[in-house]
């Protein structure tokens, strides 16, 4: 389930770059000034991508850490093995 949600939270990120770089591009090809419309939407664009980074960056350190207790709960098993053997 957290790849997929990472695959989910990935996906919003490109696309909300993707989107907001459209409108960027627009506005600068455009002589007209943006609107207070353009400006509150790129505003909650703003916040919305700052929100799917921080989401993303608890996703990573989450599955960071879980990847980090694995591969420490697989090193104790060796050393048990290990003392079996002797």
């Amino acid at each position: 389930m957290t790849r997929s949600k990472n695959a989910v939270l990935a996906a919003v990120i490109a696309g909300t770059l993707a989107s907001v770089s459209v409108v960027s591009f627009a506005q600068t090809t455009s002589d007209q000034q943006p609107s207070s419309a353009d400006k509150k939407a790129l505003k909650k664009q703003a916040e919305a991508n700052k929100d799917a980074a921080v989401a993303q960056a608890k996703a990573d350190k989450k599955k960071t850490e879980a990847q980090s207790e694995a591969n420490e709960a697989a090193a104790d098993a060796k050393l048990k093995n290990a003392k079996k053997a002797d």
